[in-house]
């Protein structure tokens, strides 16, 4: 996902440089919520795992 984020940024900088600028603010809306929504599942799967942890096989 925080590729997806990268790319969409490096597409926000490429269309700012050529001066699309209705583009550019777009691609850096979309490459912040991919951003965002990466960072909060990472959260909760950190979370998740502390919670359950792991378990020694039984036998």
């Amino acid at each position: 996902m925080f590729g997806w984020a990268i790319t969409f940024l490096i597409v926000a900088l490429v269309a700012a440089v050529l001066g699309f600028g209705g583009i550019a603010g777009t691609a850096v809306s979309i490459a912040k919520l991919i951003f965002f929504v990466a960072i909060v599942l990472f959260a909760i799967s950190l979370v998740y795992g502390l919670i359950t942890g792991r378990r020694p096989p039984v036998g």
